[in-house]
C-alpha cells in the first residue's frame, strides 16, 4: 500500500455526490488520488498467465471436510488479477516489512502464543514474502503452509530455501479457495487488514481458510478487529488543496476552486492525523471476531452514530482508524476503545514502548495493533472522507447519522461509502468510492 500525501487531479463520473437535503443542492463532484493497490491475496494468476487452482499437498482429507469444500469457489474476475499481479512487485512488500509496529506486533504476538503454535499445524494466508510463515516455524511450527495467489509466492519459496525451512514451511502458489491442504490445521495467520480494515476485501479469505481447514478451538491471529471513525478538522489541508486558488503569484484562481474541490475530495484520502484534528471521541462502525464472523456480513456494513463537538471548530468530514487484538481462543475480545483525548495528545489507553502495541492491564491479556491518530504512523495510516464545504459546528453541538460500507458491485475490492449526516438542523449525503 502506497502512504497517501500525493493527490492527483483524476477525473471520473461515477454517482458521486454530496447532497444538503433541503435544498437538493449538488455541493461536490468528482476526484481520486493515486494510490498503490493493497494486498494480493485470493485468485491465483500464474507467471504463464494462466489460473493455478487446485494445488494439492496430500491426500488423506476425510470426508466430512470433502463435503465441506466441495461448494465451488467464487469464479476469478479481471479485476482480482490485476489486483494479485500488482503484488507481485517488490515495493508494496518491502513497504510493509518496513511499517515496524505492524511487523514486530506479529512477531511478538506469535511468541506470545508459542505454545498454541510449537508443534502445530499454521497457514498463512496471503503469506507474500514468507516472513510470518518463517516466524511461526522458528516459533517450532510443525508445518507451515504459506498461501499467496501473486507471483510472490515464487520469491516466498526461495526465502524459506535460503532460510533451510523447506521441511517446514510449505509455500501454496494459489487463492485460498482452490489450493488444497488435506490436513486440519491449527492456528491461521494472516495480515489482511486494508486501509479503513475493510478496503480490498481480503478477510473473506480469512474466513474462507476458517472455515476450510480450522480445528474447532484453533487460534486465528489477529482475533479480533475493531473499525473506528470520528469527526475531524482539518484546515491545513483545506487550505493547502483549496484556498491555495484564491491568490496565485498575485492572480485570482477562484474559479479554480470548485474544480479543486471535486478533484480533492471525491475519493477517499490516505493520510496521517493527530489527536488534536479529532473533534469527538469515535464511536464504533464494525467489531469482528475471526472465530465466528460470516463471509456475507462483509458485503455490506451499516451503523448508526451520534457524536457531540469538543470544540468549536470547522467539521471537514470523518476520519476511520481500526485496532486488532491478539488473542487466544478462549480469550474474550479487548475493550481497545481507540478513543483518543482530542487536542491533549495523549491516549486514553496506555501504550506500550512500540506506541502501538497497545495492553490490557493483566500482561497475559491480548496485545493490539493501533493505527489511531494518536498511535505512532504505520503504513495504513488514517483514512479521511471529507466534505467538499466545512461544517462549523459549536462545543457540544451534535452531528449524528449513519455509514453504510459495501462492496462495490463493479469490483468486490473497491468499497462504496454512503454517508447520512445532520447537524444543526440541516442534512447532507456523501457518496464516495474507495478504489
Amino acid at each position: 500500500m502506497k502512504s497517501g500525501g500525493d493527490y492527483s487531479n483524476g477525473f471520473n463520473g461515477d454517482h458521486h455526490h454530496e447532497l444538503e437535503r433541503p435544498e437538493k443542492q449538488l455541493l461536490g463532484g468528482l476526484s481520486s488520488f493515486g494510490r498503490a493497490k493493497r494486498r494480493s491475496r485470493g485468485v491465483a494468476h500464474d507467471s504463464r498467465g494462466g489460473l493455478n487452482n487446485g494445488v494439492r499437498v496430500s491426500d488423506e482429507l476425510g470426508e466430512q471436510k470433502q463435503l465441506e469444500t466441495q461448494k465451488s469457489p467464487p469464479p476469478c474476475t479481471d479485476f482480482d488479477v490485476a489486483y494479485f499481479h500488482s503484488y507481485a512487485h517488490v515495493g508494496i512488500h518491502e513497504e510493509m516489512i518496513k511499517d515496524r509496529a505492524r511487523t514486530e506486533t506479529y512477531k511478538e504476538a506469535i511468541m506470545q502464543h508459542q505454545s498454541f503454535i510449537q508443534g502445530k499445524v499454521v497457514v498463512d494466508v496471503g503469506c507474500g514474502t514468507g516472513i510470518l510463515s518463517i516466524f511461526c516455524a522458528q516459533a517450532g511450527a510443525k508445518r507451515v503452509y504459506a498461501v499467496d495467489a501473486s507471483d510472490i509466492a515464487v520469491q516466498a519459496k526461495e526465502v524459506v530455501k535460503a532460510n533451510g525451512l523447506s521441511d517446514k514451511v510449505i509455500v501454496l502458489h494459489g487463492r485460498v479457495e482452490d489450493v488444497e491442504i488435506d490436513e486440519e490445521v491449527d492456528v491461521i495467520i494472516s495480515e489482511w487488514m486494508g486501509y479503513m480494515l475493510l478496503y480490498e476485501s481480503m478477510l473473506g479469505s480469512v474466513i474462507t481458510a476458517r472455515d476450510r481447514w480450522l480445528k474447532p478451538g484453533g487460534l486465528i491471529l489477529p482475533s479480533h478487529a475493531t473499525l473506528y471513525m470520528a469527526p475531524i478538522s482539518h484546515p491545513d489541508r483545506y487550505s493547502h488543496s483549496i484556498d491555495f486558488w484564491r491568490n496565485v503569484y498575485g492572480i485570482d484562481m477562484s474559479a479554480m476552486m470548485q474544480l479543486a474541490k471535486q478533484c480533492a475530495f471525491e475519493e477517499p484520502s490516505v493520510e496521517s492525523i493527530s489527536g488534536e484534528n479529532v473533534l469527538t471521541w469515535p464511536e464504533v462502525v464494525k467489531h469482528i471476531d475471526c472465530q465466528t464472523i460470516k463471509i456475507q456480513e462483509l458485503d455490506s456494513v451499516t451503523a448508526r452514530y451520534k457524536f457531540k463537538s469538543m470544540m468549536r471548530a470547522p467539521m471537514h468530514g470523518f476520519g476511520f482508524w481500526f485496532d486488532v487484538e491478539f488473542s487466544g481462543p478462549a480469550s474474550s475480545p479487548a475493550k481497545t476503545s481507540s478513543g483518543i483525548s482530542v487536542a491533549s495528545g495523549s491516549s486514553s489507553v496506555s501504550p506500550s514502548r512500540e506506541g502501538n502495541q497497545k495492553k490490557r492491564s493483566n500482561p497475559s491479556d491480548a496485545l493490539v495493533l493501533s493505527t489511531s491518530p494518536e498511535a505512532p504512523p504505520t503504513h495504513w495510516q488514517q483514512t479521511i472522507v471529507y466534505f467538499y464545504d466545512p461544517i462549523d459546528v459549536e462545543q457540544d453541538q451534535v452531528i449524528e447519522g449513519s455509514v453504510t460500507l459495501s462492496q462495490s458491485k463493479e469490483n468486490r475490492r473497491f468499497m462504496n461509502i454512503h454517508f447520512e449526516y445532520s447537524s444543526a438542523g440541516r442534512s447532507f449525503v456523501k457518496e464516495s468510492v474507495m478504489r
